[in-house]
C-alpha cells in the first residue's frame, strides 16, 4: 500500500484527456459508499492524494489507472477487509457504467446488450476490452486487460466479473447460469465468499478472464428494452467513438468477421468484405505489425478453449470444426498455445 505518496492529484476534474489508460472519477464515489459500511470518511480515503469528495463529482472528471490502483490499496488497507472487490461487485447497478450502462439497458436482449457493451467499453475505459464469442451452445465474455492494477488486480478483477453477473441477471430478471474463469490465482480469502461464487461455477488459473454461459441465454429478452431510446444512445456513442479516435482499428475489423459457424473465411473472403485485395489486407496488417495468420490463431485458440470446456465434443471434431485437415496438427497448434495438449488441458480443467 502507497498511502505515504505526495503526488497532488487536486487538478484531475477538469475535462482533459489524460495520458495513458483512465477510468470515471465517479467509480470513487461508489467506493466511498461501500466504506461507509466501515466508517470510513471519504476525506480519510481521499485526503493522501489531495483529491476532495466534491471533485470526484464532475461528469467529466477522470483518473488515471495508477492513481485508482493507489485508492483501492488504501480502501482495503483502511477497511481491513482483503475481499473489497466482492463488496463492490455486490453494490454494482447498471448506472454504474453511465452511458455504456443506460444504452445496454435499453436493448431488446441479451446479445444486444452485450454487443453495445463490447463496441463503447472505451467510453468509459481503455484499460480493458470487450470480446463476446459464441461457438454452438457455448458463449463467452472475454475481458481482456491492458493495465492489470498490479497488487489491486483482484479487486479491480473481482468486482468486475461479479458485477457484469449481477447486472446480466437484473437486466434479464433471470439468474444467469455457467460459469466465471479468472486468469489469476485464487484469493487467499476466496472461501469466506464461496456462497456467491459457488466453487462449481468459479475457476481461478484459467487462460482467459471471462464469463462463460449458455448460448440460449443470449437471447433472453430484457425485461425494460426502450428501442427509441436505444437509437438515440447508438447514434450518440458512435459520434463520441469517431470524436475520441476509437473507431474500429482494422485487426478488430478482420477478428469480427472470421467466424463462421463452423470454420472460419479465409483471407480472401475478408479481404472482399473490407473491399479491398487481399495483397493490401496483407500489407496493412504487416504495417500495424501482425498478420493474417496471427489473428485466426488467436480466433482458433479461443474457439478451441471454448469447445474443450464441453465434454461432448472430440477432439477430432475440435479440430475438424477449427478447419484443420487432422487432429495431429490440431493437438501441435494447441500445444503451442498452451504448452500442453488438448486432452491434458481437457482434464485439468475438469
Amino acid at each position: 500500500m502507497r498511502a505515504s505518496t505526495t503526488r497532488d492529484y487536486s487538478q484531475l476534474a477538469a475535462p482533459v484527456p489524460l495520458a495513458g489508460h483512465t477510468l470515471p472519477a465517479t467509480q470513487v464515489l461508489s467506493l466511498i459508499e461501500l466504506l461507509k459500511r466501515w466508517n470510513v470518511r471519504a476525506s480519510e480515503l481521499l485526503a493522501p492524494f489531495g483529491l476532495e469528495e466534491a471533485a470526484l463529482e464532475e461528469p467529466n472528471a477522470r483518473l488515471p489507472t495508477e492513481l485508482m490502483r493507489e485508492i483501492l490499496e488504501r480502501a482495503r488497507s483502511l477497511t481491513g477487509e482483503p475481499g473489497l472487490g466482492f463488496y463492490l461487485g455486490l453494490q454494482k447497478r447498471v448506472s454504474f457504467y453511465g452511458f455504456v450502462g443506460y444504452a445496454a439497458m435499453s436493448a431488446s436482449t441479451l446479445r444486444e446488450a452485450l454487443e453495445l457493451a463490447v463496441r463503447f467499453t472505451p467510453l468509459v475505459t481503455t484499460a480493458l476490452s470487450l470480446r463476446l464469442q459464441q461457438h454452438g451452445e457455448i458463449a463467452a465474455l472475454i475481458i481482456e486487460t491492458h493495465d492489470d492494477m498490479g497488487s489491486a488486480r483482484d479487486i479491480a478483477t473481482l468486482s468486475l466479473l461479479i458485477g457484469l453477473w449481477q447486472i446480466g441477471s437484473a437486466l434479464t430478471g433471470h439468474e444467469l447460469t455457467g460459469r466465471i474463469d479468472f486468469a489469476m490465482p485464487e484469493p487467499s480469502y476466496f472461501s469466506r465468499f464461496a456462497h456467491i461464487l459457488p466453487a462449481q461455477r468459479t475457476r481461478f488459473d484459467q487462460p482467459a478472464t471471462q464469463l462463460v454461459f449458455a448460448s440460449e441465454e443470449l437471447d433472453l429478452p430484457l425485461v425494460a428494452p426502450d428501442p427509441a431510446a436505444l437509437r438515440v444512445l447508438q447514434k450518440q456513442g458512435e459520434e463520441a467513438l469517431l470524436a475520441l479516435g476509437f473507431d474500429s482499428t482494422l485487426e478488430q475489423r478482420v477478428r469480427r468477421m472470421l467466424p463462421l459457424t463452423d470454420g472460419f473465411r479465409s483471407l480472401e473472403e475478408v479481404a472482399v468484405a473490407l473491399a479491398i485485395s487481399p495483397r493490401t489486407l496483407k500489407r496493412k496488417l504487416a504495417n500495424r505489425g501482425t498478420t493474417f495468420s496471427e489473428l485466426l490463431d488467436r480466433e482458433r485458440c479461443e474457439r478451441a478453449l471454448l469447445m474443450l470446456g464441453a465434454a461432448h465434443h472430440s477432439i477430432d471434431d475440435i479440430a475438424q470444426r477449427l478447419g484443420y485437415s487432422t487432429p495431429p496438427n490440431f493437438v501441435r497448434a494447441f500445444r503451442r498455445w498452451m504448452g500442453t495438449t488438448p486432452a491434458a488441458y481437457r482434464r485439468s480443467r475438469s
